[in-house]
């Protein structure tokens, strides 16, 4: 389960207690991970006066075993990664699978095949490349291989595909939130295949300035996600922003998928910035006068005159 999907449950959850009269939500998150931060601050954002019932942090239940053994006293089902009885828990939604513990637990020893869910072994991928295109409106990927499709459908189908060339594993250790780091094995298949098709189109209709503040703002706003701080202004304004500079990205992109990878082949839109004639190597029509450039570059270069020859000055003293 992604990290902005623990803000989205809590909002139902406080919205079912409101519903139903109730004060309080519960959640089974322990008291070491970054999930009981999540759902608690999500919960308390949309109600202050909620109530939080976390059983790993209140009750007697300082363990998975003692945990278990008091679903089962009160006819609670457990999945069955979670009862101890396989080599690894597993939490998994739309876009991802996150495996962790037990035979994960030592970052040293590499994961198990039989860990990976949704994407086969890269090496064991079809051997011949596939091609797929990925269509944009404002910033949204809304079309695949020509085809509308909603959200969902387009992670589902991206998951499909993606997995069956190997795409978006990723083995990776954490450092939680709580403090503490943790090894997990990660799998993507269709988020990795649409990152690299958000950033195709990007580069061709993005101005460099809003991309470069865009690529600045994104370990900031994941982060606030990442910590639970989905309802907070700080993330809806950011979202602000990122929302303003998708208003343009939009096209298509080519993707080539092949063993693991996953390669922007293509590219085009009506809302491209990039103009053929100003960046031919030919005739440009008179496009953009070259001489341009030589005051361009002397401007720029005046600090770095004036650097140097404080150098040569002091040197000579």
């Amino acid at each position: 389960m992604s990290p902005p999907s623990r803000p989205l449950i809590s909002k139902r959850l406080v919205e079912i207690a409101a519903e139903t009269g109730a004060d309080a939500v519960a959640h089974g998150a322990t008291g070491k991970g970054n999930d009981q931060v999540r759902f608690e601050l999500a919960a308390y954002a949309l109600n202050p006066d909620i109530k939080v019932i976390a059983p790993w942090r209140m009750w007697d239940l300082t363990s998975r075993s003692k945990l278990i053994e008091w679903a089962e006293a009160h006819q609670v089902p457990v999945p069955k990664d979670k009862r101890g009885e396989a080599p690894f828990s597993v939490d998994a939604n739309l876009l991802h699978t996150s495996s962790e513990g037990k035979v994960l637990e030592d970052p040293a020893v590499a994961a198990p095949d039989y860990v990976y869910q949704r994407t086969v072994a890269p090496e064991d991928a079809p051997d011949a490349p596939e091609f797929i295109e990925v269509g944009f409106t404002c910033g949204d990927a809304t079309h695949l291989n020509g085809e509308a499709l909603s959200p969902a459908a387009m992670l589902t189908a991206l998951n499909e595909v993606g997995g069956k060339h190997g795409i978006g594993r990723l083995d990776l250790v954490e450092g939680r939130y709580v403090g503490m780091k943790s090894r997990g094995i990660y799998e993507t298949p269709g988020g990795t295949v649409l990152l690299a098709a958000q950033r195709g189109i990007e580069q061709i209709t993005l101005d460099r300035g809003a991309a470069h503040l865009k690529d600045e703002l994104m370990p900031r706003y994941a982060e606030l996600i990442y910590n639970g701080y989905w309802f907070s202004p700080e993330r809806l304004m950011l979202q602000a922003a990122i929302d303003e500079s998708q208003r343009h990205v939009e096209g298509t992109v080519r993707l080539k998928l092949y063993k693991g990878s996953v390669d922007v082949v293509g590219r085009w839109s009506e809302a491209a910035l990039y103009s053929e004639a100003h960046v031919t190597f030919e005739e440009d029509a008179g496009a953009y006068d070259q001489a341009d450039a030589q005051g361009f570059i002397q401007l720029n270069a005046l600090r770095l005159k004036l650097l140097a020859a404080r150098e040569r000055r002091l040197k000579g003293r």
